[in-house]
């Protein structure tokens, strides 16, 4: 996947001797989280926040804040993954990309990126989303695998959306067939199954066993 195509130039970073009233300018002007600046050879020092600029005084050179100025960036060889987890990481929309010698090339839009995201197979492929748990030292996705593959079904993707008090969580993208007979296996290797799904005959025969006991007991 070729990210070059995704970087923006239709900012120029500020430079250190500007003044703040110049960033605020072009927050009120832009929806971005963070403006990048640079210094007068052109090189990246970092980015600042629409919060900490609006709390500055504006007739202050943006060197003055130094220390509000945070340093996150990408190669523009970065991987996408990766520039997606500098987003998360960086709580911004906006994602300067540099070369090896730190000189800015532009930047990153996160919905660009989000976007790239919802077109890979986990989002894209028709299937199911399967989340199991289980103890942080009990499970491999070479198992996860496993009980997909034997279930004739197949893994589009999977990976740790939770982690809490020695349990993992793994969210599967399952396409194929077999969805239920692959939700009993992970119960026989001792998965708790999170998500519910309308094909899952297992918890729908409890249900009902459930109910007919309760009428039972009412007679």
């Amino acid at each position: 996947m070729n990210l070059s195509e995704y970087i923006i130039n239709d900012i120029k970073p500020l430079d250190r001797d500007d003044k703040i009233g110049d960033i605020q300018l072009l927050f009120n002007q832009l929806t971005y989280s963070h403006i990048p600046i640079k210094n007068k050879e052109g090189v990246y020092l970092g980015c600042m926040s629409e919060t900490d600029a609006h709390c500055f005084n504006s007739t202050k050179p943006l060197s003055e804040y130094s220390h509000a100025i945070e340093g996150f960036y990408v190669r523009h060889n970065s991987v996408w993954l990766d520039v997606l987890e500098a987003f998360a990481q960086n709580s911004t929309n906006i994602m300067p990309v540099l070369n090896e010698k730190n000189i800015y090339l532009g930047y990153y839009e996160l919905n660009d990126i989000i976007g790239l995201f919802n077109e890979t197979p986990f989002f894209a492929e028709a299937g199911s989303i399967l989340i199991v748990e289980k103890g942080t030292t009990d499970y491999s996705f070479s198992e996860l695998s496993q009980i997909v593959e034997s279930n004739n079904g197949k893994l589009l993707g999977a990976f740790i959306s939770k982690m809490e008090n020695d349990l993992v969580q793994i969210t599967l993208k399952i396409g194929n067939t077999g969805f239920n007979d692959i939700m009993q296996t992970f119960r026989r290797y001792s998965y708790n199954v999170i998500s519910g799904h309308e094909e899952d005959s297992y918890m729908e025969s409890l249900k009902d066993r459930s109910d007919y006991l309760n009428k039972y007991l009412n007679i």
